[in-house]
């Protein structure tokens, strides 16, 4: 049995004709009739009797009536469900994201997302930069947002999306709070750093040594959150993405400054694989955010 027989039995069960029933469906006459005959042939009984020029269920057919009833229902919503898949994009998103990017970047974006694609259901997971990297270029993610430097992957499509600079966060309190800051300011000063491997890490010494900045790492911490408190104590000076302290900043709790002397560039990307067919969801979402973002 296939479902363009049961469909034809369904509605032939009606009490149509051939003929009504060819044109309910928009076949012709001899292809109904071949249907029904093949139907037959594999149930190994008669399903119809002729009666007025219109087709009657035997008690067979009434029997098999609601079995293909479930049937072309069940084949109904599977072909929705596909369509959804295929038109609506439909299914998981898998991201990766680096801590900056999940947490003041990311979630706005993906509210407006959600609402354009209501049947996509975003996975997002938190990873140090390279870590996110590693997961797409094994297949583990679809798509990656993260802060990084300016370095190629040969394999992989990097899309700026957003500037995503660094600045060195204080305690109001701090004697250098005031003014603007020099390299010779910072020389021995107590640093909080992220932990190694993060971009903003990296980043850090990298300015550092370009600057012939010798500074004391008091603590290596792992949380954007930790950083800001222990710097609000007066444990050190802290080296932060500008976008995860704008509301401390606005609120007083923390001086700002920017970082001196030579700063490489360091950017919020969009990160996918080259030469791949993405899945429908996320070739959705790398479309809508390069549109959002005129990239």
């Amino acid at each position: 049995m296939n479902p363009q027989q049961l469909r034809i039995f369904m509605q032939a069960a009606e009490g149509r004709s051939l003929t009504e029933t060819a044109s309910a469906l928009g076949l012709k006459q001899p292809t109904v009739s071949f249907h029904m005959q093949k139907l037959e042939q594999s149930a190994g009984v008669s399903l119809f009797r002729k009666q007025g020029g219109r087709m009657r269920l035997t008690d067979a057919g009434e029997a098999l009536l609601p079995y293909a009833s479930k049937i072309s229902a069940l084949l109904d919503e599977a072909e929705q469900l596909m369509s959804d898949y295929r038109e609506q994009g439909r299914g998981k998103l898998k991201i990766g994201a680096s801590y900056t990017p999940a947490t003041y970047f990311l979630p706005a974006y993906l509210a407006e997302f959600q609402m354009q694609y209501p049947l996509a259901l975003p996975t997002l997971t938190v990873k140090q930069a390279g870590d996110a990297i590693a997961l797409l270029q094994s297949y583990e993610i679809d798509v990656a947002v993260v802060s990084l430097a300016e370095e190629p992957y040969a394999d992989l499509d990097v899309i700026p999306l957003s500037e995503d600079p660094l600045t060195l966060a204080l305690a109001p309190f701090h004697p250098l709070a005031a003014g603007e800051i020099g390299i010779e300011d910072l020389q021995g000063q107590p640093f909080l750093v992220h932990e190694p491997g993060s971009t903003s890490r990296s980043l850090s010494e990298r300015w550092a040594a370009d600057n012939g900045l010798r500074w004391q790492i008091r603590m290596e911490l792992g949380a954007i959150e930790t950083i800001k408190e222990a710097v609000k104590h007066g444990m050190g000076i802290g080296i932060l993405p500008r976008r995860s302290v704008r509301r401390e900043e606005i609120s007083g709790e923390l001086a700002l400054r920017d970082l001196p002397g030579k700063v490489s560039v360091r950017r919020i990307c969009l990160v996918y694989r080259k030469e791949d067919v993405p899945v429908r969801q996320a070739a959705a979402f790398i479309a809508f955010m390069r549109g959002k973002l005129g990239v």
